[in-house]
């Protein structure tokens, strides 16, 4: 396996807690300084059929936003399907598992400076099919760097836990870079931090601050999240949520709650709340209107007259066989991802990590 091209691990505490944010970032900032840069996700948890391969879904968002160049069976070479973990105890050929990994790690390497490699989850994740993301690390020879959502205590403690298990891989952590830092404590959490992870040896490489857009969802994940489907305005699946209303009430009351980029979700046949939306909930600016968004829930559709305005409108509209109070309860529990062509967010993590990630003293500790 290659020994030679240099590399660092992307981990976390937990998941959603920024290793994609990061390794986004990462990926733009290192090869303004350093050239070609390779990508692999050992294992991954999430993912997409792409020409006959299942894919993890960071592997196609890397590729499809910085040409990669390396084939996407290399970047993710196990996808862990639904029964994976019970094939695997039937018949543990980990050997295979391993030789996968590294002879993929080759291909994401070659001709490259250097190589981003990203973890799934927390540093045991994976133990119970012998490749935790302690062991992956070691076996592809990587420091690790550790990405840890913002606060004090639980943040340290998070820390200190991962850390113990890649040092019983014999692997080094050589810093932590903490995400999701509420603005108004950032000045105090990242001195905190800094100090509490001095304690354990630790360094803090950066601080990024909670940016309020990379938490909205676009309608077009909001749609697949509820397994529904656009009858209207799919030109616009990438308008951001900002809040969600559900449209259980009156219909002059529940104008009250249209702000600036709210999602109205209600049954399909409320056909005085549909219309209310129509005449005053789908105005505004193109950047900012009443109404993100429409979904009928339960299965139903308005009168044929009602749809046709629907049609003829600006108004974004979704249907989902689920009640509205599972449709909104899906949307506020989803985990937002970064896509591929959200040229909006991917740019705001670029600028995040390049002002608040000490790309120079990280590439100094690896």
């Amino acid at each position: 396996m290659n020994t030679v091209t240099p590399r660092v691990f992307i981990a976390a505490t937990q998941q959603n807690d920024g290793k994609t944010t990061t390794s986004v970032g990462l990926f733009a900032a290192l090869r303004k300084r350093l050239g070609r840069i390779g990508f692999i996700k050992p294992i991954g948890q999430r993912f997409v059929e792409v020409d006959g391969h299942r894919v993890d879904e960071d592997s196609v968002l890397m590729e499809q936003t910085f040409s990669v160049q390396t084939p996407l069976e290399a970047m993710s070479p196990i996808a862990v399907e639904p029964d994976f973990t019970r094939r695997y105890i039937d018949n543990q050929d980990g050997d295979r598992l391993v030789r996968r990994i590294q002879n993929s790690f080759d291909r994401a390497a070659w001709e490259k400076e250097f190589v981003i490699i990203e973890g799934t989850g927390h540093a045991g994740v994976g133990a119970v099919f012998d490749l935790s993301n302690a062991r992956v690390a070691r076996l592809l020879a990587s420091k690790v760097v550790l990405v840890v959502k913002g606060g004090i205590g639980r943040t340290i403690d998070e820390v200190a836990l991962n850390q113990a298990l890649f040092e019983k891989e014999g692997v080094e952590v050589v810093g932590v870079v903490m995400n999701k830092v509420l603005p108004d404590k950032y000045a105090e959490a990242r001195d905190f931090v800094r100090r509490g992870l001095a304690r354990l040896g630790l360094e803090l490489l950066g601080a990024i601050p909670d940016e309020p857009l990379l938490a909205k969802a676009s309608l077009g994940q909001i749609c697949r999240t509820i397994r529904g489907e656009f009858i209207a305005g799919r030109s616009r699946s990438r308008r951001r949520v900002n809040s969600v209303v559900i449209g259980a009430m009156n219909s002059s009351h529940v104008v009250r709650y249209f702000t600036p980029g709210s999602l109205l979700v209600t049954p399909g046949d409320r056909e005085d709340i549909i219309l209310a939306a129509l005449s005053q909930g789908a105005g505004g600016d193109s950047e900012t209107p009443a109404l993100a968004g429409l979904v009928l829930a339960g299965d139903l559709l308005p009168h044929p007259s009602i749809r046709d305005l629907l049609l003829g409108s600006e108004l974004p509209t979704m249907t989902t066989a689920m009640d509205s109070y599972a449709a909104a309860s899906s949307i506020h529990s989803m985990t937002v991802k970064t896509l591929p062509g959200d040229v909006e967010r991917i740019d705001r993590i670029q600028d995040l990590i390049d002002q608040h990630v000490d790309i120079g003293r990280l590439l100094h500790k690896l």
